[in-house]
């Protein structure tokens, strides 16, 4: 992908964001950005919630915003916060939702009357592999533990994950299971609202086995609360490098689930610019590698046009991949 030079983008959208907050005396030297509003559509502890406080920790910490404020508007799979940027827009321009696979896969089968182009596209941001996760204390010690597990008795081995039904975490969980020769739309599925209350529902005995994102799972299994099973990266992860992937493990799943950020449609280009610039900027600071490396994501960055082509080919990916399953 062709890039502007950082430091030229970085001078340009700092000039437009000193026009824009009202000709304000003195930014400091690298910051681009006053301050950001992250808007997150679930729950605490979820994937979109520590990606957007992830970000906002490395933008506030390099210096490149000014300060962040955060908003969890939970409900409707991602919907209720699609909504209220939409309709709140002119007053929303201070603001960024942090979204990922779920607004592609909601909008196909139609649970939100929106789609990623009734927003303001600023840019895909970082990957987060996907993982299947059991207690520690769990009698299923691998992949092949839960899979022999829910062919047994299909309804005894509930999954749970961060997303509504037919969500992403249940799309990865049924994949795992078609690619082990086992029914998808057989396992029973138990949604939570984000990452936190799904992790607690495993612990306490609700579900056998949670679907959830990677780096919701790295903290719990270094403590010893969880045993990751499987994750669906190609090579194991440095971020926690005991966790197998199910390739290794003969289960022919990979999957990434993109994150990035979005804005209220009819958001002005001098601060789109400037929120580009910013996020761009972070990828070559030392917080944001830190933030990243902690977490186990990898890099996905598409700006602008290229992350509408990006989403596109998504959509289309995942549309296939539902019908395939049975999703659609």
């Amino acid at each position: 992908m062709t890039r502007m030079n950082v430091t030229r983008r970085v001078m340009m959208a700092a000039t437009a964001a000193a026009l824009s907050f009202g000709g304000q005396a003195a930014l400091a030297a690298d910051q681009v950005v006053d301050s950001i509003h992250f808007l997150i559509p679930g729950g605490a502890g979820g994937g979109w919630d520590g990606t957007a406080r992830g970000t906002g920790e490395a933008l506030t910490k390099a210096g490149l915003v000014g300060s962040a404020s955060y908003e969890n508007m939970s409900g409707g799979g991602g919907g209720k916060a699609i909504g209220y940027l939409i309709e709140n827009a002119d007053s929303q321009h201070g603001t960024m939702m942090v979204n990922s696979t779920p607004i592609v896969i909601r909008s196909l089968t139609g649970v939100f009357p929106q789609n990623f182009r009734d927003l303001t596209l600023v840019a895909g941001t970082i990957g987060d592999y996907a993982a299947l996760v059991v207690p520690a204390d769990s009698d299923i010690q691998d992949l092949s533990g839960l899979i022999e597990a829910f062919k047994a008795d299909p309804n005894g081995v509930a999954v749970g994950g961060g997303s509504v039904p037919g969500g992403m975490d249940h799309l990865v969980a049924a994949m795992v299971m078609e690619a082990a020769g086992a029914d998808p739309i057989a396992m029973k599925y138990v949604p939570y609202d984000g990452g936190g209350a799904t992790m607690a529902g495993l612990l306490s005995g609700e579900v056998q086995a949670v679907s959830t994102g990677f780096s919701e799972a790295v903290e719990l299994a270094k403590a010893g609360e969880v045993r990751i099973i499987g994750v669906t990266a190609d090579e194991r992860v440095d971020a926690y490098p005991d966790a197998p992937t199910m390739k290794e493990q003969g289960n022919d799943t990979s999957f990434v689930n993109w994150r990035g950020f979005f804005a209220a449609p009819g958001l002005p280009e001098d601060k789109l610019a400037a929120y580009q610039a910013a996020l761009e900027a972070m990828y070559a600071t030392p917080e944001w590698s830190e933030v990243r490396d902690r977490n186990g994501w990898v890099d996905i960055h598409n700006n602008g046009d290229d992350f509408r082509v990006f989403l596109e080919g998504q959509e289309q990916t995942i549309g296939d991949l539902m019908k395939k399953l049975g999703f659609l």
